[in-house]
C-alpha cells in the first residue's frame, strides 16, 4: 500500500510542533499566543504537550510511511487537541483574545483534522495482474 500523504503532513506538523515545545517551550508558547512568562508548573505542562504531540506525530509518519492504517493516529491527534481545547474552556475567561483564537481555534482545527482523517476512505491497493 502506497504511503499516506495526509498522514505524512499532519504527523509532521503534529512532529515539529511538539519538536519545538520541546526545543524552545517559551518561543513556542508565545506562537500559541501566550506573551506572558509562564510560570515553573506552565513549563512543565509545555515540555509535556511537547514530547505528546513528538510521539503522536512520529508514530502517525512511521505509519503512513509503512503503508499501515493511520485512523487511529489521526483519533489519537485529534484526542490530544480535545483534551487541549477541555482544558482551555476552564480557564476561557482568564486568556486573552489572542490565546482563545490561536490556542482554542488551533484545537478546533485540530479536532476536526483528526475526525476526518479518522473517517476518510483510503484508495484501494491496485491489484496486481
Amino acid at each position: 500500500m502506497p504511503a499516506d500523504r495526509a498522514a505524512l503532513v499532519v504527523g509532521g506538523i503534529r512532529l515539529a510542533s511538539g519538536v519545538s515545545f520541546l526545543v524552545d517551550p517559551l518561543r513556542a508558547n508565545k506562537l500559541w499566543g501566550d506573551p506572558g512568562e509562564p510560570a515553573p508548573t506552565a513549563l512543565l505542562l509545555l515540555h509535556s504537550m511537547g514530547y505528546r504531540d513528538a510521539l503522536i506525530g512520529g508514530l502517525m509518519i512511521a505509519a503512513a510511511v509503512r503503508g499501515k492504517n493511520t485512523r487511529g493516529w489521526f483519533l489519537a491527534s485529534g484526542g490530544a487537541d480535545a483534551s487541549d481545547l477541555l482544558g482551555g474552556m476552564r480557564v476561557h475567561d482568564d486568556m486573552t483574545r489572542s490565546q482563545q483564537l490561536i490556542g482554542l481555534g488551533g484545537a478546533v482545527v485540530g479536532i476536526g483534522v483528526g475526525l476526518w482523517g479518522a473517517t476518510r476512505r483510503r484508495p484501494k491497493p491496485a491489484e496486481s495482474d
